[in-house]
């Protein structure tokens, strides 16, 4: 679903090609790359769309993102879940425990 624009050759790879695909030799319709960069708008499939073209791709992209996604059954909703809480728990003890511990010996200490 993903466009690719471009090429991917680069200056490393020994193409003469540059890193957007055109290369510096005038094309028959006698403008070059650099005569496009001055302002004239590109036309054709590389063409700036426009936002809402780019919002609804944008959006196409993430719903197709979302289908390729493997969720979970219930059971293993239920154990990822149970395993989250006890860890949190856990946790949570342990830091209780060591903050019970060093308030008990800043007061020993400090009396």
């Amino acid at each position: 679903m993903t466009e690719t624009t471009g090429s991917t050759a680069t200056p490393e790879s020994g193409n003469p090609e540059g890193a957007d695909g055109a290369a510096e030799t005038t094309p028959a319709g006698g403008e070059s790359r650099r005569d496009r960069k001055r302002g004239e708008k590109k036309s054709g499939k590389r063409a700036k769309k426009g936002v809402f073209a780019r919002l609804a791709l944008f959006y196409r992209q993430i719903i197709a993102e979302l289908r390729k996604v493997v969720w979970p059954s219930r059971n293993e909703l239920v154990n990822y879940t149970t395993v989250v809480v006890v860890f949190v728990v856990v946790v949570m003890a342990f830091v209780a425990g060591l903050d019970y511990g060093f308030s008990k010996l800043s007061l020993w200490i400090f009396g």
